[in-house]
C-alpha cells in the first residue's frame, strides 16, 4: 500500500492548506523549455531565471545530478528544481534519467521540506522527456519522502 497520494490535476495548482513544495527533474546542461517546466514557467518566471543562473555559475555551486534549488514562487509555495537527467536527449548510455540522481535529490528535498513543514507535489517525475519508469522512481519517494512523514501527492493530467 503506497503512501503518495495520487489525483488527477495540475501539480502547479495544489488544493492543499499550509507549505507546499512542487518538485519536478531537471536536466544538467542548462535546458529548460520542454515537459513540465513549462507549465511551471507558464506561472511563475522564478524558476526558470533561478535555475539558468544556478547552471551558468556551476564552476562556483553545487549544480550537478542529485543537487536541489529550492526557489520560493508564492508565500507557502517553493519550487524545487531537481538534478535528476543527464542530458536530454536518448543515446548510446540509454534514457535521460538518472535514478541515483533523483535519489539523492529526494534525500536533499526531505531534509528541506521538513525544515519547511511542507508537503510535496509533483508529477511523475523523471517519466516524461527523461525515460523514466515509475516502478522505479515511486519506491525512491516513498523511502526518502514518504517513510520520513513527508505528505507527497502525485498529480495525473486529466486530458
Amino acid at each position: 500500500m503506497s503512501g503518495i497520494n495520487y489525483v488527477r490535476g495540475d501539480a502547479t495548482v495544489p488544493s492543499v492548506k499550509g507549505v507546499k513544495v512542487i518538485a519536478h527533474v531537471c536536466n544538467d546542461i542548462g535546458g529548460w523549455g520542454k515537459g513540465f517546466v513549462l507549465a511551471i514557467s507558464r506561472r511563475w518566471p522564478e524558476p526558470e531565471v533561478a535555475y539558468r543562473a544556478w547552471h551558468r555559475g556551476r564552476a562556483a555551486n553545487d549544480f550537478g545530478l542529485g543537487a536541489v534549488q529550492l526557489v520560493e514562487v508564492e508565500r507557502y509555495v517553493w519550487v524545487a528544481n531537481m538534478i535528476g537527467q543527464r542530458g536530454t536527449r536518448t543515446g548510446s548510455k540509454g534514457v535521460p534519467v538518472r535514478y541515483e540522481a533523483i535519489d539523492q535529490a529526494l534525500g536533499a528535498l526531505a531534509e528541506k521540506a521538513r525544515d519547511l513543514g511542507a508537503s510535496v507535489h509533483m508529477p511523475r517525475i523523471g517519466c516524461g522527456l527523461a525515460g523514466g519508469k515509475w516502478s522505479r522512481v515511486e519506491p525512491l519517494i516513498e523511502e526518502r519522502l514518504i517513510r520520513r512523514g513527508i505528505p507527497v501527492t502525485v498529480y495525473d493530467h486529466g486530458d
